[in-house]
């Protein structure tokens, strides 16, 4: 795909319609409740209602008035991750669900397995909400998409000819890494690997988690976004933003803080120009599962753990 088209119908793009989608979604994100919380350590629960009010007000006014209409389905989009994500949050806060998966002396394979769970209803959601509206699963980057796709160069990586995601892909998920594997290792040492501490069941585990967690993030953080944003605002905005949205997301996973934020956006930008471009779900689902699975092996052993 040509990153200069929009996959849709070209579109003459609205400056204002680019800066309404960025002021909703930097409010909508996380990065309202990581200021307040570093700064003051509360977040007021008004915060998430006026979100949640913010989206719907939009919603409704996208029905009656066509300038903003370009927007309404990622706005609806918006609102479904919001409200999934907090039914999800209040079902694992009940006590069965904390005897369950978050006792004091979980293991990290139940503990992650029950955030995982916890995710997953929120990406089935939102898959429920795009055949609600109609969406093929193409339309919303949910197949395998072109394994073979030519990709454009990216010149601040130094890739200056254009290249195909056959051979882009594993590079890639080598390449970042190997450079993500020696942050690790610099900011949490090698992992202490004892008799018995690598079993079978401790690799499957991660394997699992890395891939329900790739599958996850890449749903709610990447598909939804830029299946409905793209055709809005273009795909170079819409790659742009949905990479700061993804990166304030991992603001409290590993690595930590700001520089966990760069790192995750650029990643994310590689990804999302990865799913534009092959028009599907595999190679950025591949390319991020193979971090996750790093992540995971060495909270797994002990070396590291999320939130600094």
């Amino acid at each position: 795909m040509d990153l200069s088209q929009s996959r849709n119908k070209p579109l003459a793009l609205s400056p204002s319609l680019v800066v309404l989608a960025w002021v909703v979604t930097l409010f909508i994100s996380d990065l309202p409740d990581i200021l307040l919380r570093e700064l003051t350590g509360n977040v007021p629960g008004w915060l998430f209602w006026s979100k949640v009010g913010l989206l719907l007000v939009l919603a409704a006014v996208s029905l009656a008035w066509q300038a903003l209409r370009p927007l309404r389905d990622y706005l609806l989009i918006l609102l479904v991750i919001l409200l999934a994500s907090f039914g999800s949050v209040r079902l694992t806060n009940m006590k069965p669900w904390q005897n369950r998966f978050a006792a004091a002396d979980a293991p990290f394979a139940l503990s992650m397995l029950g955030e995982q769970l916890r995710r997953l209803t929120v990406s089935l959601a939102v898959i429920a909400a795009f055949l609600l509206l109609r969406y093929r699963r193409d339309g919303f980057f949910l197949v395998k998409g072109q394994l073979d796709a030519t990709g454009a160069p990216i010149r601040w990586l130094g890739i200056t000819r254009p290249y195909s995601y056959r051979r882009f892909g594993p590079l890639a998920a080598l390449c970042i890494s190997l450079g993500l594997g020696v942050f690790l290792v610099i900011g949490g040492g090698l992992p202490h690997v004892s008799p018995g501490s690598v079993t079978l069941l401790t690799v499957a585990a991660v394997v699992l988690l890395a891939a329900t967690n790739a599958f996850n993030e890449n749903m709610t953080y990447r598909a939804a976004p830029l299946a409905t944003l793209e055709p809005a605002i273009g795909p170079s905005q819409a790659m742009l933003l949905t990479a700061v949205l993804f990166g304030v997301g991992h603001f409290y996973g590993v690595p930590y803080g700001v520089v966990g934020v760069i790192m995750a956006a650029a990643l994310g930008w590689i990804l999302n120009k990865a799913m534009l471009e092959t028009g599907g779900f595999f190679w950025p689902w591949f390319i991020h599962f193979c971090q996750d699975a790093l992540v995971f092996s060495f909270m797994a052993l002990g070396a590291i753990a999320a939130g600094g």
